[in-house]
């Protein structure tokens, strides 16, 4: 039997006329609380150890926005490296892809940090303080326990909001924007500041609508599920027609196990009634499936009314773990990720690219010589500096300028080469010559790059041959 369909579809945050619905949900305690209890400080104890943890000199994982380069795990991504960046995209993308199709928005409710925080530190402190739901509903809103609540709340989210930075700017540079003062580093100091508004906003105010309203991923959820997906679902056939029965009452043919205690709704963290199926708001926390247990444990009836299921097993189709979609998306998964691991093991310890001179492209000197510019960007990917020395390759009739004879890089730096090459006008063919470059260091490694000299038409008059050159 089908559950009956809700006479109001409105969003569960909004009611009928428009107006905020405050969702208060109870606490239902249970074996699935204890067990992402347990998953969510572990997952706050990581959130705030990686950015301390070093690896190879390194953070564990930082976004570093101001010298642009991404460190994972000792390995360390820049710009350049867009090849290595698509890939560990593409492995993130097919890892939720799988995730979901097998487990569902398991993410939602046990590892989502939004989530983990609201569920976990912000809603339990305002249970604390304010009660129940229906002692939260009676307070003014400048109650002292309120504004304690607010206080603590603005604590939380300044400690919160420098632990997020700290994966951004790093911790050595957050320290510095914390303890000094901020007339010095008012840049730093603004984006902490913002950072705090943003998260008591949030965890404070906005709260279940960043997963109903902001978040995309469960709108996502029509083409990453399928019927055989793990969700949260509300066994109908058990469970209709719904009447209030009493303790130790057996359930007939005419009568379903569910007594419409609405407990499944009072916990919900996002307002949903699970009976009505599958909803884009659920986020798989088995917040209701805790509350359900408990009303059945007391009627002495089976667990499992609502539960982790599927949309296939609640029509009495068996559930199967291979099917299409779990072939195809962990065979992605294994390439991609097997490429991306080659490809880091792989790579070179330096990279070489010729860069577009932005001055102009040649001059001719006083001997009529062209000196052609040259602008070269090595990238020492190693962890360790490296000195490097640059030199012509094949070409005798050529002399290489360069500042330095020998190039120090500091490691996962890049350095900017400015260089000239000179060479006689008539070598230059339809305005172009090219020329290899060899680029070697101290570390064994060597790489050939092959560039193309602007220069006058065959010796052209110098004024025409630069004009060109320089377009």
């Amino acid at each position: 039997m089908s559950p009956p369909l809700p006479h109001h579809r409105i969003l569960s945050t909004l009611n009928e006329d428009g107006t905020r619905n405050w969702i208060r949900p109870k606490l239902a305690r249970g074996r699935f609380l204890r067990r992402r209890r347990i998953v969510a400080w572990a997952l706050i104890a990581l959130f705030v150890a990686l950015p301390l943890v070093r690896i190879g000199g390194r953070p564990a994982l930082l976004i570093d926005l101001v010298t642009r380069e991404l460190s994972a795990f000792g390995a360390v991504f820049r710009p350049s490296n867009g090849f290595l960046l698509l890939l560990l995209g593409l492995t993130i993308v097919l890892a939720v892809f799988v995730l979901t199709a097998l487990l569902g928005r398991v993410w939602c409710g046990w590892g989502c940090p939004h989530t983990v925080y609201l569920e976990h530190v912000f809603r339990p402190i305002e249970r604390w303080l304010e009660g129940t739901p229906a002692q939260q509903a009676r307070l003014s809103r400048f109650a002292p326990r309120r504004l304690i609540k607010w206080a603590i709340y603005a604590a939380l989210a300044f400690a919160i909001a420098n632990v997020f930075l700290a994966y951004f700017v790093g911790v050595d540079r957050l320290r510095v924007w914390v303890l000094e003062s901020p007339a010095v580093h008012t840049g730093g100091f603004g984006v902490v500041a913002l950072v705090t508004v943003l998260m008591l906003a949030n965890f404070g105010w906005f709260r279940e609508q960043t997963c109903i309203v902001a978040c995309p991923y469960g709108r996502l959820q029509s083409v990453l599920l399928d019927r055989q997906s793990l969700i949260v679902g509300y066994d109908a056939r058990r469970g209709e027609p719904r009447t209030k029965a009493k303790k130790l009452a057996v359930a007939t043919g005419a009568r379903g196990d569910c007594v419409d205690c609405s407990a499944c709704v009072a916990v919900c963290p996002t307002g949903i009634d699970i009976r009505d199926g599958l909803q884009m708001e659920c986020v798989g926390c088995a917040q209701c499936i805790d509350a359900c247990d408990a009303v059945m444990d007391k009627l002495h009836r089976p667990r499992h009314l609502i539960g982790y299921t599927s949309q296939d097993q609640l029509a009495g189709v068996p559930r199967k773990l291979l099917r299409p979609r779990l072939v195809v998306y962990p065979a992605l998964l294994a390439i991609v990720g097997s490429l991306f691991v080659w490809a880091v093991a792989s790579r070179a310890t330096s990279e070489v690219t010729a860069l577009r001179n932005d001055g102009p492209s040649f001059v001719t000197l006083p001997d009529g010589r062209i000196a052609s510019a040259v602008q070269l960007k090595i990238e020492n990917e190693s962890d360790e500096p490296r000195h490097y020395v640059i030199s012509l390759a094949g070409s005798p009739d050529a002399v290489l300028k360069s500042p330095l004879a020998v190039w120090e890089i500091r490691p996962h730096h890049a350095q900017p080469i400015p260089l000239y090459v000179e060479a006689a006008a008539s070598t230059f063919h339809h305005g172009e010559r090219r020329v290899h470059l060899r680029i070697f260091d101290d570390q064994q490694f060597e790489r050939i790059v092959t560039v193309t000299l602007l220069g006058p038409d065959g010796g052209e008059a110098d004024d025409r041959g630069r004009e060109r050159g320089e377009r």
